[in-house]
């Protein structure tokens, strides 16, 4: 993954770890590449994070 994907994916990535870290019940945990998430996840959260990071923001 290059330029703009990589950049998305680590927000996205970033952003479920904080609220796993922030959220009873949410459990987000790094495997091959990929994410296992069990729990509820807050979308308009994850989707301010990846517009943020196309955008040049936080």
């Amino acid at each position: 993954m290059a330029g703009m994907e990589a950049q998305v994916a680590e927000a996205l990535r970033t952003e479920l770890e904080r609220q796993a870290e922030t959220t009873e019940g949410l459990s987000v945990t790094r495997s091959d590449g990929g994410l296992a998430i069990n729990g509820t996840i807050d979308l308009e959260a994850l989707a301010m994070a990846a517009v943020g990071s196309v955008a040049g923001g936080p």
